[in-house]
């Protein structure tokens, strides 16, 4: 986002979400990338600029039309049916979106033909034939050798094709993408992602296939209709086809020309490398100006697991908009959650925070100025005496200055979470601050001095409100606007939010009716919220079944805690297929860092080379082992294990280790012989 000092005469902003593949319906991890982005477009708006925000769906490729012959209709039929539910929940939110692209649109599908025969002019493009393993569920040509074997990716089995294929030359381009990264390092955010994402690029880059044969829902390559163009190429273009890029009418053209390039890429970590590798060398090669940046968050988790149809623990938006509302859930995304790291989702925790963040705190605040307001001064502002002010007043003001100041700058950078933390702090102050000042014993007083320090005190809550109310109006828009018409101000949608200062609350100004926005929940919510999770995913077992038989079954989350004895297994269970064994993905990495947990006596926090990447993993060896001496050692981990949180840190996989006498001390796993990084374990 732009800063303060270019805010005089603001521009155009062009945010975009990914958009959301069609396959399963929406839920809260969709959610939470959504809310992101229209937070951050309604504060862009408010600041004066020209907004231009962007969402939709991906609705092409094999598992599409698997899925569908599983459902009984045609990819068309099933696709309008998802991508219907992504928009209606996104309408019921009230989410401020400028449009909603999809990729079965013709502008769309205009669009990725234009560009497909731009880059073929170019010489990028080339007819080829491609034999060897294949992700349905990834929709990618994988580098393994085997029949059957996992993809690096996800884990589900591949399957084997032969095909004649277009190839995009992406060899071509690893040098003028490493050049990108270097010269551009806000190009991708955050650090963590720009590093993977250049140590695969330096790894080297092969042509990537993009078309296929071996289905027919998708766009056709043209001049040669039976090769539909890959989904990746397809999906990634919709940032372009959808304000214009294809088209020959002028309004198309200008839209183009207005908002292109994006500001903000918004997506999910799991998708950085078609968005930062595949899709820069697209645009890079078709002459197309990038966007300016591409910001990756991470995993949302539901209570430290990925959520995954595959678990049975997703979490639908619906649930939380039947009980708490959206507002609430729009909070809880941005402020539980520091942007960029995964975040766990549950229950209690959202109940915990509306309850202590919007009912006892921003809600208690308007609920009682604005009461007594009402019930003291007729329901109009009262006139601040000067005589009747003194140091506490003084330093609510200068808070709040102070307030606006790191709200902005906090939220210019992402900071969702400390934004928001800044904001409350204020609210607290204040609450406090009413509290010591005691109104209500001032109120039955009569004398002309307490009057006047009533009203000052009351007057002073009042503009602490109105400055926290419109600092987080892009966050909680519902809330925020029905607490702005209370305190008599409109619109709020009117506010410029350049010019918010502490002082600017008119005199005099008559309240609307004051009532309650946050009512407080009990512990009959989460377990509302609870039943409801558990009717919607009995009724959705059809559709998910239907799922199961159109593509590859997912692989199973690798266990987290110790195995039980043999005695208390049957003997039946013992047994695993080669199948069962090929679904945990073991690779050779070597540990790079390695470090203590401060206030954990067994963790070890390691970062592992895996090759094409480099994890951290935290460990329980440290009673076992010193760091200094495990730097450069080769060991076994577990690739595609859920990541889950340890003392805060993120475990992105498992090292293997054989657990010796009572007490279980860890042994590591090891190799006699050299062993290189990245190797598979068979």
């Amino acid at each position: 986002m732009q800063n303060q000092q270019t805010m005089d005469k603001p521009g155009k902003f062009y945010i975009t979400t990914p958009i959301y593949y069609v396959n399963a319906r929406p839920h809260i991890g969709h959610t939470y990338t959504t809310v992101v982005c229209d937070a951050v477009a309604r504060r862009q708006r408010m600041m004066g600029y020209d907004t231009w925000f962007l969402t939709g769906t991906d609705e092409h490729g094999q598992k599409i039309e698997r899925s569908a012959t599983a459902a009984g209709c045609s990819p068309k039929e099933f696709a309008d049916r998802v991508s219907g539910e992504f928009r209606q929940l996104w309408d019921r939110m009230k989410l401020s979106y400028d449009d909603f692209i999809r990729t079965t649109e013709p502008r769309h599908v205009r669009g990725v033909q234009a560009l497909f025969k731009r880059l073929e002019e170019r010489g990028y493009i080339y007819k080829g034939s491609y034999s060897g393993q294949y992700c349905v569920y990834d929709e990618l040509y994988v580098d393994v050798t085997e029949p059957g074997a996992p993809c690096p990716e996800c884990g589900r089995p591949t399957e084997t094709v032969h095909e004649e294929n277009y190839f995009f030359k992406l060899s071509a381009m690893e040098a003028p993408l490493l050049k990108l990264y270097t010269e551009n390092p806000e190009f991708i955010r955050p650090e963590t992602r720009r590093n993977e994402v250049i140590s695969f690029v330096r790894g080297g880059l092969r042509d990537l296939s993009v078309s296929r044969t071996t289905f027919t829902w998708g766009i056709p390559v043209p001049g040669d209709e039976k090769h539909v163009i890959y989904v990746w190429l397809d999906a990634l273009a919709n940032y372009i086809t959808a304000i214009g890029y294809g088209s020959e009418d002028a309004k198309d053209k200008a839209k183009l020309a207005r908002y292109w390039p994006a500001d903000v890429h918004m997506i999910g970590k799991e998708i950085v490398r078609f968005h930062c590798i595949y899709w820069p060398a697209f645009l890079l090669a078709a002459e197309i100006p990038l966007p300016k940046s591409i910001i990756a968050h991470g995993w949302l988790l539901f209570e430290e697991s990925k959520m995954s149809k595959s678990r049975g623990n997703i979490v639908r938006s619906e649930t939380i908009l039947d009980t708490l509302g959206a507002d609430t859930l729009r909070y809880f995304l941005l402020r539980e959650i520091v942007f960029g790291s995964d975040g766990s989702f549950s229950f209690d925790a959202l109940v915990q925070r509306f309850n202590a963040d919007l009912a006892n705190g921003l809600g208690n605040l308007s609920s009682r100025t604005l009461s007594m307001i009402t019930r003291y001064f007729d329901g109009e502002i009262p006139y601040p005496s000067p005589g009747a002010r003194d140091a506490s007043d003084d330093a609510v003001a200068q808070l709040a200055q102070q307030t606006i100041a790191d709200f902005h700058a906090q939220f210019e950078q992402f900071q969702f979470s400390r934004a928001l933390e800044t904001a409350w702090a204020l609210v607290a102050a204040v609450n406090k601050y009413i509290v010591e000042h005691e109104p209500w014993a001032l109120a039955e007083k009569e004398d002309q001095d307490s009057r006047a320090r009533l009203a000052t005190i009351l007057h002073t809550s009042a503009e602490a409100l109105r400055v926290v109310t419109a600092l987080v109006h892009p966050v909680i828009p519902e809330s925020t606007a029905r607490i702005w018409e209370q305190l008599g101000l409109g619109d709020i949608a009117k506010l410029d939010l350049r010019n918010l200062a502490w002082g600017q609350l008119p005199l005099h100004t008559k309240l609307g009716k004051v009532e309650a926005v946050f009512p407080r929940a009990d512990k009959s919510t989460i377990e509302r919220m609870q039943q409801i999770e558990q009717d919607r995913a009995a009724q959705s077992v059809p559709a998910a079944v239907a799922e199961a038989n159109a593509a590859s079954k997912p692989v199973q989350p690798a266990p987290t805690a110790a195995i039980a004895p043999a005695a208390t297994i049957p003997a039946e269970s013992n047994t695993i297929t080669i199948d069962d064994f090929a679904k945990v993905d073991l690779r050779v990495g070597q540990v790079k860092v390695a470090e203590k947990v401060k206030g954990a006596d067994k963790l070890l926090r390691l970062e592992v080379d895996l090759g094409t990447e480099t994890r951290q993993i935290v460990a329980g060896i440290a009673k076992a082992y010193e760091p200094e001496k495990l730097v450069g050692r080769k060991v076994v981990i577990v690739a595609n294990l859920a990541p889950r949180k340890l003392r805060g840190l993120e475990s992105q996989g498992m090292i293997v280790a054989a657990s010796i006498g009572d007490d279980g001390v860890p042994v590591l796993a090891g190799f006699l012989e050299d062993v290189p990084v990245g190797a598979k374990l068979k």
